[in-house]
């Protein structure tokens, strides 16, 4: 969703939101309402309902008679979609995008191992398109295109896996894949190796085979993380 069609609170939100997440607002940090309705020339039910956005994301803690206070990162929820994006664009960038690969480490093989149990035919052949989507713009710098195949091949197994905890992090997920994509930190065009891994897995959850699905699955993860290892260091 555009600023635009998120309002006014949604203008102070890609403002201040981020400003947080990079730590320009140290934890303990008060912000009083009123400077900041006047600072983005806002009134101050519209400072509140942004507030309230940020406190739903653990970012702040509002009091009466002490005001907005920043809390420590502990205490963020850093499951957010918004908050991953915020830490994604700031100088946190490379401690995020590496603890999110382990989470995707952690995760997706057994995910991927229990989407070749559980999988429907619907699925199966969503995890294939998906795939061939894939192939079909790894090369020519289509980064961006290729991004949104990437994105539904990895929904598609957290879903297929039948576990709604793993279904969840589908945004998670979404969110360290285009901030890779975004923030330059992927090679120009995806490694081949890669991509026909994301094919191989397709046919294994397609084919049933939990144990193969599971361990290229990691494979990719592991890819993922050497990648880190060159580009964001």
């Amino acid at each position: 969703m555009t600023t635009r069609g998120r309002g006014l609170h949604g203008h102070v939100l890609e403002t201040l939101g981020p400003a947080i997440a990079a730590g320009e607002y140290p934890p303990g940090s008060v912000l009083r309402t009123d400077e900041l309705a006047q600072r983005f020339e806002v009134s101050r039910s519209v400072m509140r309902e942004a507030v309230r956005v940020l406190e739903s994301m653990h970012l702040v803690e509002s009091r009466r008679r002490v005001g907005v206070t920043v809390l420590a990162k502990s205490e963020w929820n850093v499951y957010d979609p918004q908050v991953i994006r915020w830490r994604l664009a700031g100088a946190d960038r490379p401690h995020q995008l590496r603890s999110l690969t382990v989470l995707r480490s952690a995760v997706e093989p057994i995910a991927a191992g229990l989407a070749a149990r559980h999988a429907t035919a619907e699925q199966c052949a969503e995890l294939t398109e998906c795939a061939l989507g894939m192939v079909a713009t790894s090369r020519g710098h289509q980064l961006e295109a290729y991004l949104v195949h990437d994105v539904a091949f990895h929904r598609v197994i957290l879903n297929a896996s039948g576990n709604e905890m793993f279904a969840r992090l589908g945004d998670v997920v979404a969110e360290v894949l285009a901030g890779r994509t975004h923030h330059e930190v992927m090679f120009e065009d995806p490694d081949p190796a890669a991509v026909t891994l994301h094919v191989q897995v397709a046919e294994a959850v397609r084919e049933g085979d939990a144990a193969r699905a599971e361990e290229l699955t990691r494979e990719i993860t592991v890819g993922a993380l050497q990648e880190l290892d060159i580009l964001a260091p």
